[in-house]
């Protein structure tokens, strides 16, 4: 009985072992190169977008800062076409899936099949619409959005925060990559191509005042009660 509950416990620590080393063989693309035919100058662009989704739907600081912005860059030249945006929802939705990520899709579903909207697509025709489209979130999705962009079957994914960053600063976070997940995903038909850590100057700041009450708030707001919120709001 020893021996097997030795065996056991080898046997988990090098399969522990194995996925560490795994993580590590996936290395990601540097950020800045023109990946895809759209120059680092443009990545940032939309990357702030995603951060500004924050105040445009919910304040320049919420506490769960996670923005996101859905683009086609095959609508003509120039930077593209923002789509939709979404930010974290949870707060003031109480549905515990509604991630900025989720958030996004579905915002954008709707604003594809909208019979007032600017597309006017069927649920198809959407559906197949996504294929075209490059996500962008301040923040590297948790494995259920990492999952959802792969089921979506989005163009791009290009994140800003890593998980490893968050973790760092203090947030919980389940610990599997989004390349991970990507490579878990091999079976599906659609490509996602994987950008990450992109503008990480201008993302990590959303996420390291929450749990460290010497961090400076991100611009536009103020320390107050322990927490941070948008100046000038009582």
């Amino acid at each position: 009985m020893t021996g097997l509950k030795a065996l056991l416990q080898f046997s988990l620590l090098w399969s522990s072992t194995i996925v560490q080393v795994a993580a590590h063989q996936q290395p990601l693309a540097d950020p800045r190169l023109a990946i895809n035919g759209v120059p680092f100058a443009t990545r940032a662009y939309w990357m702030r977008v995603a951060n500004q989704a924050l105040s445009d739907l919910v304040s320049p600081c919420p506490f769960g800062a996670f923005g996101t912005a859905i683009v086609n860059h095959t609508s003509g030249e120039g930077l593209g076409e923002l789509v939709c945006i979404g930010a974290n929802s949870i707060g003031s939705t109480g549905n515990p899936t509604l991630h900025g990520e989720i958030a996004a899709i579905n915002n954008c579903t709707s604003v594809l099949t909208s019979p007032t909207g600017p597309y006017n697509f069927t649920a198809s025709q959407a559906q197949a619409a996504f294929k075209s489209l490059s996500l962008y979130t301040n923040a590297e999705s948790c494995p259920m959005c990492a999952s959802a962009i792969r089921w979506a079957g989005f163009k791009e994914y290009i994140y800003g925060t890593s998980i490893d960053t968050l973790i760092e600063k203090g947030w919980g976070q389940i610990r599997i990559a989004s390349a991970d997940v990507f490579a878990a995903s091999y079976d599906l038909t659609a490509a996602t191509r994987l950008i990450g850590e992109v503008l990480t100057n201008e993302t990590d700041p959303y996420f390291a005042w929450q749990y460290d009450p010497e961090h400076a708030c991100p611009v536009g707001c103020e320390r107050m009660k322990g927490s941070c919120a948008a100046m000038g709001k009582s």
